[in-house]
């Protein structure tokens, strides 16, 4: 077992998956091309209520976007994050500050420091997986848009 496999557990993915509500996407981008984005629109499609963390933003997936995980004024059940990864401890300090049960870093975000942080906080950490790719394993939707088609074989209809 590496150290980072520990931040990979099924259950604590699938914990985390269903306990959650609100998500506050840290670095979620207004341009549609990027994969944050497409994770937002996915989260939000899917019934979670998705919070932008963005200062350079004013408004993403018609939600208002905030500076910084403080300023946000609701309860956020976990927090997904699109940042380089020096940028995870402090991002872990706000976690564990407004009182998120969870952290979740996509993939490439990887800091044992941040993972500390959190978990001496009380926080549970994913790390290197992608929020998108693990729900739709564990709730049944996997599909590359991200939509359930109800099929399972490459064969296009009309084909067989």
């Amino acid at each position: 077992m590496t150290a980072l496999d520990r931040y990979q557990d099924a259950l604590t993915i699938q914990r985390v998956l269903h306990s959650t509500r609100t998500i506050a996407i840290v670095g979620l981008s207004g341009n549609e091309l990027r994969a944050s984005h497409f994770v937002g629109y996915y989260l939000k499609r899917h019934g979670y209520r998705v919070i932008p963390v963005n200062p350079r933003e004013k408004e993403i997936l018609g939600e208002r976007s905030y500076a910084s995980l403080l300023d946000v004024p609701v309860p956020v059940d976990l927090v997904n994050v699109f940042r380089a990864p020096d940028a995870l401890p402090e991002i872990a300090r706000e976690t564990v500050a407004i009182g998120a049960a969870a952290l979740w870093c996509q993939f490439g975000v990887v800091n044992e420091e941040g993972a500390r942080i959190a978990e001496n906080g009380g926080v549970s950490v994913v790390m290197d997986r992608c929020l998108k790719v693990e729900h739709a394993r564990f709730v049944g939707r996997m599909h590359w848009l991200g939509f359930n088609t109800r099929r399972i074989t490459s064969v296009r209809a009309g084909l067989q």
